[in-house]
Formats: structure tokens, C-alpha cells, sequence
């Protein structure tokens, strides 16, 4: 039984605001009772879970957990996509103990083969407007291009979802994207979002929920697939997820997926009664957001301002023209045309169309130093494409197929970048060492872009191969607006917060300040350690942070409140970053942001996190240009969980208050899994 202590803070003339479309789309899957908003930590029940190949390491932890069944069998998707080129008796393995889990257990599963997962997910409807879908892999962002909410988890997410068809999400801020007038002829989607990278590379919109909107003829003129791109690379803009609005585009999609999928039978998910049913939700107020919903900024991008766009080389943080890499006469050695962001059969048919762009009706051929290579992100597509000669096409020019699956992408199977080499590709991300050696670097662009390189050789625009002349560029017009919430409106429900036995009604302890952003997973829990099963804590805690700072160690004590700044715990997804924190003896670390990996892992294993941007600030405005790794600051931070409240004081917890501020609520579901040790105890609790 657990005592629940209830303390109240009043507040004289508050209105509630509306919802805006993600936090509606959360409140329909969530436990809540009351009205959710950004900030709001939730419980929540996604209408479906898809996992990969990390289906193995996922079935694993539930097993150890003592779990007997799934939950809800219908809520789990399995997919191989991966590693597919892979035929080792390892890997063979693994994949074969996927799917016998899969058979035992009862989920859903589709053989390597099928196509990418996220694709899966939308060819099949699972991602279904206005719903839920969450799944182990950053890209579930894509979910967003067919308004359906999707997000990431962690592999600890997805034990919790098998076990008991739940896990824990805090609603981001919610950025909005206003989307004005119409693209120029042959600019893509995959422009919009590369433009948006590089214009806004100071994690403008980083942990945001985006919601893209716009008039009625600017949406019409942006296909899905064009969508589906945009909130697929949502993920390296630094966002949670990229939400479009139900609209008559849409609907007309799904009316033409429909004809698709029921040639045989009766689809389960993508027939007459859904497609009625969507008409109906176009038609009524709960797929829109609220005239008085609060969004945290507003972006608006002039599409009529756009050209062809290439990010790179080796991050997404730089976007330039084609036109000018094309005169930097940048010469490339391989090209790709795969993955889940630009390899659908609008991507294959563009693609096409460049190479058949020849004024003697001859097939332009690729450069004979360049190595095409080209997988369609399903079966499905690949065998459309086939049927309307754009698969040959593809391979007449000199392209290499691949199977349906991410391959390149991620480092995995052939045709990987080799040292010295330059690539240009139609996928999503282009981290140094990503697609092979880190000694190459990687651009990305859209798929008539990547063609056109492929073919001149080096990085170049689709006009040099269709011989027409480019006008004038003037840059792209865009602008970023800071939303405060108005006067007399409240950001969340000023309800009592429930204090749970066992867990604090106040955490106190004198601030350490690592005065740095972007310090990664490995910074935190160097990688050499990361796979030695046999570490104690006590040797956690004397390498934690050691490759940030050697003597991190020395000046950290237990009970100290660790403070950092933008994006802290960004890289791989260890959780070993957040649980050598707490062999350090740290209970709590404030930053100005988090990166979402780390955000999770850190509530997983039961270290308390929140953000608090105005406090960073203070203290680099105090500390200015004097750049300690790590210091004592003499400032003790007090957080009264009851009031949602931060106070600091100088020199002692009896000092003088130098900073005051509200945070966030730390509900009872977050309550209940920090007194349990973390998810995996709750799960164990919950069985």
C-alpha cells in the first residue's frame, strides 16, 4: 500500500488553454483522467510497438524480467531489416530465435526481406492516423507523415510494452512548422527538411514534438511520401516526432493504399470502415488542435524559396546548394538510393526519370568510377517498380540492387564507404563513420539529386542533366517566433501532486557544474567499459565521466546535484550513462536539455532528471569565461517535488535564495517507478 501525502498550491484566475494535435493524440493514450499538456509526465498505451532486429535483445530482458506472455499480442510488431545481408550462423541465429519468439508468443512478424520496418508500419496501416505507434528505432518519427504519432523507446520501453502494454512518456514541447506557398518544379521533400537542418542547427527544435500545418493548397501540393521524408529526418533535426494533420491528400491515399491492399481480401486496418471512419475524424475537432492551443515556437518556411539542398559532409548541422557543391566540383565514388527515408516507389520512379532524361532517348548511364546502389525500402515497392520497368531502368543505368532493408545505411552489408572515399546518399543520416570508414565522408540529398551525382560523377543538380539553367537563388525565407504562454493561461493542470511513500518530498544537494554542451554517452561511461559484464559500482563511479574529465572523480561527491548544459547524454543509447551516475552516488542531474535517450534511460534506472535552462544560464553568466571542466559552486539546490518548485541558495541550504523557479510535475507513474528501482522493477511489480 502506498500513503499518498496530497499538498496544494492555489493559483487566483487561471484558464485552461486548449490541446494542440500531439497532446490530444497523448491524452486518447494515456491513463490521465485530466487534461494532458507539454511538460505532463504520462503513462501511456500505444496502439502498436515495432522492433527490429533488436527484437532478440528486447524478448531477452522480458524473459529475465520473469514474464510469462505478451501483454497484448496485437500491439507487437516484429521486423528483420536490418542486418539482412548478414548470413552467419550468428546472425542466422539471432534472426531465427526472433521469430520463433514471435511464434511462441503469438506477435506479429514479418521475415527479413519484407522491407524496413517503419515502411511495414505504414504500408500495412499499423501507423494509423491519430494514433499512437511507438518504436525501438529513432526514425519511428516517419509515423508522422500519415499523421499517426510516432515516437522512439528504449529496449527497456519495449520489455515494459511486452509485458504489460505500457511504458512511460513526458510530453514534449510542441514546436509548429507553418508550411506557406508551393515548392518549385522537381524540389522534393527531402530539400525542405535538409533546408530546415541547416537553417536551424542550434537544437532550435531539439525534444520537440513538431506539428507541420499549413492553407489547404500548400498540403495539397505536398504528397505523402514527401511527408513521410520530412517527419522521418524530424529525428536528426533533433526532434521526438513530426506530426502532419489529417487532410483530403491524405484521405486519398489511403483510398488509393486501399485498392492496394484489398485486391485479395479485406484489409484489416486500410478498408471502406477506416477510411469512412478518417473522413469522419477530417470532419471533427478532435483531429485538430484547439483555436487557444500553445505551441513553444512557431517556424515558418516559404516552400516557393527552396532549391535542391545537400547536407554534409558527415553531419546534418550544414546544408549548402547543389549548385554551389557543384561548382566545388566535389567528385563522389558510390551513391545511394536506400533506407527508410527516400526509397519508395515515388523515390525509384525520380530517380528514373533522371536517368531517362537524355535528348537522344538513350539511358543516361552512371560514372564508370561510381558505384550505384539501390534497395527499395519493401518487396511491395520493388515489385511495382519491376512491373513498370523502373527497377530496370534503375539497373540499366548500372545500379546495385540490394534487398528491401537498411544495409548501407547503417554500416551493415556491401557496398560500405571505404577510407578517402566520398558518398552521396538519399538516407537520413551521415555521422562520420556511419556508412563505413570515418575516414570517408558522406553527403545526403534528395534521390534525383544522389542520381544526377551518380552520373556526372560528382555532386551535381538534376538541371545540368536535364540541361536547364537555374535561376537566381535568394535563400530559402523562413522565420522562428518564441511563443510565451499568455497571461492568466496555465502550461498544466495546477491540481495537487501526489507524494507516494518512498519516494522524496525533497531533493537537496550542492550543485557541481560541468560547464559543457553536448557531452556524450561516452563522456559520461567511456565505451571500453561498456560490454565488461563484470564491473562493480565502485569501479563505475571511479571511471564516471572520466572521459570528460579525469578528475571528475576526485571533486564529486555523494549527494552532489550534478548541473550541465544543452543536449547532455547525447550519442549511443548506453544505459550505463545513467547508472554509473548513480554509482557515483549523484541523484539528480539538471541541464539546460537532454538528449531523449538519455532522458529515458536515466528514469529507467531510477535517476531523477530536469531541465532547467534559466539556471544554466545564471550560472555561466557568474562563472563567464572561466572554464572549469568540473567545479563546486557553493550553490545548493533545493526541489520541493510537492510544489514543482526549484530554489537555489548560496553558500548553504540556509543561504540567501539567488534563483527561484516552477518545473515540471513528477506524477505519481514516475513516482512509482523511481521507489521501485526503475522499469524493470515496476515491470516485475506489475506481473
Amino acid at each position: 500500500m502506498y500513503r499518498v501525502q496530497v499538498r496544494k498550491f492555489h493559483c487566483n484566475a487561471i484558464r485552461r488553454r486548449g490541446q494542440n494535435l500531439t497532446e490530444k493524440i497523448i491524452q486518447n493514450y494515456s491513463n490521465s483522467t485530466k487534461k494532458v499538456y507539454s511538460g505532463d509526465f504520462v503513462t501511456i498505451t500505444p496502439k502498436y510497438c515495432m522492433s527490429h532486429d533488436n527484437s532478440w535483445p528486447i524478448a531477452t530482458k522480458f524473459l529475465n524480467l520473469g514474464a510469462q506472455k505478451i501483454k497484448n499480442k496485437g500491439q507487437i510488431i516484429n521486423t528483420l531489416d536490418h542486418d539482412i545481408q548478414n548470413k552467419s550462423p550468428k546472425n542466422l541465429q539471432k534472426y531465427a530465435n526472433i521469430e520463433n519468439f514471435a511464434k511462441k508468443y503469438g506477435t506479429t512478424f514479418y521475415p527479413a526481406g519484407t522491407g524496413i520496418g517503419h515502411q511495414i508500419m505504414i504500408e500495412q496501416g499499423y501507423a494509423f492516423p491519430l494514433n499512437l505507434t511507438v518504436a525501438s528505432d529513432s526514425h519511428s518519427n516517419t509515423y508522422g507523415g500519415v499523421g499517426a504519432l510516432g515516437t522512439p523507446i528504449v529496449r527497456t520501453d519495449g520489455a515494459a510494452i511486452w509485458a504489460t502494454g505500457q511504458t512511460w512518456w513526458q510530453i514534449p514541447k510542441v514546436a509548429k512548422v507553418r508550411l506557406i506557398n508551393k515548392l518549385p518544379t522537381n524540389i522534393s521533400g527531402k530539400d525542405i527538411i535538409v533546408a530546415l537542418c541547416g537553417i536551424f542547427n542550434n537544437d532550435e527544435v531539439l525534444n520537440h514534438a513538431i506539428e507541420f500545418v499549413g492553407d489547404e493548397e500548400t498540403l495539397s501540393h505536398l504528397p505523402i511520401d514527401y511527408r513521410l521524408t520530412i517527419a522521418n529526418m524530424t529525428t536528426e533535426w533533433g526532434a521526438l516526432s513530426g506530426l502532419f494533420p489529417i487532410d483530403k491528400t491524405l484521405i486519398n491515399w489511403y483510398r488509393n493504399r486501399a485498392e492496394v491492399v484489398n485486391r485479395e481480401m479485406q484489409h484489416p486496418r486500410i478498408n471502406d470502415i477506416t477510411i469512412s471512419n478518417l473522413e469522419k475524424m477530417f470532419n471533427s475537432a478532435e483531429s485538430k488542435p484547439d483555436n487557444d492551443a500553445h505551441y513553444a515556437k512557431t517556424i515558418t518556411v516559404d516552400l516557393s524559396t527552396l532549391t535542391y539542398f545537400v547536407s554534409g559532409p558527415n553531419t546534418v548541422k550544414v546544408s549548402n546548394t547543389v549548385n554551389k557543391l557543384s561548382d566545388d566540383n566535389i567528385k563522389i565514388d558510390k551513391a545511394y538510393l536506400v533506407s527508410c527515408t527516400n526509397s519508395r516507389l515515388s523515390d525509384l520512379k525520380e530517380a528514373a526519370q533522371v536517368i531517362k532524361a537524355n535528348p537522344n532517348g538513350e539511358i543516361n548511364k552512371f560514372a564508370p568510377h561510381v558505384e550505384f546502389y539501390v534497395a527499395a525500402a519493401s518487396k511491395e515497392i520493388e515489385n511495382e517498380a519491376r512491373n513498370i520497368g523502373v527497377w530496370d531502368t534503375l539497373l540499366q543505368a548500372g545500379a546495385i540492387p540490394l534487398p528491401s532493408g537498411c544495409g548501407p545505411c547503417i554500416g551493415l552489408g556491401k557496398g560500405l564507404l571505404e577510407p578517402g572515399e566520398v558518398g552521396i546518399s538519399a538516407t537520413n543520416r551521415n555521422f562520420k563513420g556511419r556508412m563505413g570508414s570515418k575516414d570517408a565522408l558522406a553527403y545526403l540529398a534528395s534521390p534525383s539529386v544522389v542520381t544526377a551525382s551518380a552520373i556526372m560523377g560528382k555532386i551535381a543538380s538534376p538541371d545540368e542533366i536535364y540541361n536547364t539553367k537555374s535561376t537566381n537563388y535568394d535563400g530559402v525565407k523562413t522565420t522562428i517566433i518564441e511563443n510565451e504562454l499568455p497571461d492568466g493561461q496555465q502550461a498544466s493542470d495546477d491540481s495537487p501532486v501526489e507524494i507516494l511513500e518512498g519516494f522524496p518530498e525533497e531533493v537537496t544537494g550542492e550543485l557541481v557544474f560541468c560547464d559543457a554542451d553536448n557531452i556524450n554517452t561516452d563522456g559520461i561511461y567511456p565505451g571500453k567499459y561498456t560490454y565488461q559484464d563484470d564491473i562493480t559500482k565502485d569501479v563505475m563511479a571511479k571511471v564516471c565521466m572520466e572521459n570528460y574529465d579525469s578528475q571528475f572523480p576526485s571533486i564529486v561527491k555523494k549527494g552532489d546535484i550534478l548541473i550541465s548544459g544543452y543536449n547532455f547524454g547525447t550519442g549511443s543509447s548506453r544505459e550505463q550513462a545513467a547508472t554509473s551516475l548513480l554509482a557515483k552516488g549523484v541523484p539528480l542531474v539538471v541541464c539546460g536539455s537532454f538528449s531523449n535517450t538519455f532522458s529515458r534511460n536515466a528514469i529507467n534506472n531510477a535517476l531523477l532528471t530536469f531541465e532547467v535552462p534559466e539556471l544554466l544560464k545564471k550560472l555561466r553568466e557568474t562563472y563567464g569565461n572561466d572554464k572549469k571542466l568540473t567545479r563546486r559552486t557553493g550553490w545548493f539546490l533545493k526541489w520541493d517535488v510537492a510544489n514543482a518548485r526549484v530554489s537555489v541558495t548560496e553558500g548553504s541550504l540556509d543561504g540567501p535564495v539567488i534563483f527561484e523557479q516552477q518545473v515540471g510535475k513528477l506524477g505519481k507513474n514516475l513516482q512509482e517507478i523511481i521507489v521501485k528501482g526503475g522499469l524493470e522493477n515496476w515491470i516485475k511489480a506489475q506481473l
